[in-house]
């Protein structure tokens, strides 16, 4: 497989429930996770669910960084998914779940991209000409 990216699955349980559930704080964390780790920040989208929740997403030059949380659960679902070689996923994801003081974490990596049989070699001409597809 050409691999293009890799993307990140954290299944962080045993959250701090009133983090999790608080907008400013989910939005400051994922910003700074994004900066800490090398990312660019293209834009961002937060939103506060009634009566719990809160669900997250910024867009990065390499790719997004996004959070969806319950509560009432004590969990957080966290995707980061990258096609760079120079931000460092796996650092965002240690500081977002030492933030929201999860006590029981896992990290799923997946990599992302074109099988063998596929056409491998990007076509020039679009690069080049900007084409339209």
């Amino acid at each position: 497989m050409k691999v293009l990216g890799k993307h990140l699955l954290i299944e962080a349980k045993n959250c701090n429930a009133g983090l999790i559930n608080d907008l400013d704080f989910i939005k400051s964390i994922m910003i700074n996770s994004a900066e800490i780790s090398g990312a660019t920040i293209l834009g961002e989208k937060f939103h506060k669910f009634s009566p719990l929740g809160v669900t997250g997403i910024l867009s990065i030059a390499e790719s997004h960084i996004s959070i969806h949380t319950w509560p009432e659960y004590y969990y957080a679902a966290i995707d980061i998914f990258t096609c760079s070689t120079t931000f460092k996923p796996h650092e965002a994801a240690k500081f977002l779940i030492e933030k929201l003081e999860s006590k029981n974490f896992d990290i799923k990596e997946i990599e992302r991209g074109i099988n063998n049989n596929a056409i491998i070699e990007p076509d020039i001409n679009l690069i080049h000409n900007e084409q339209k597809i």
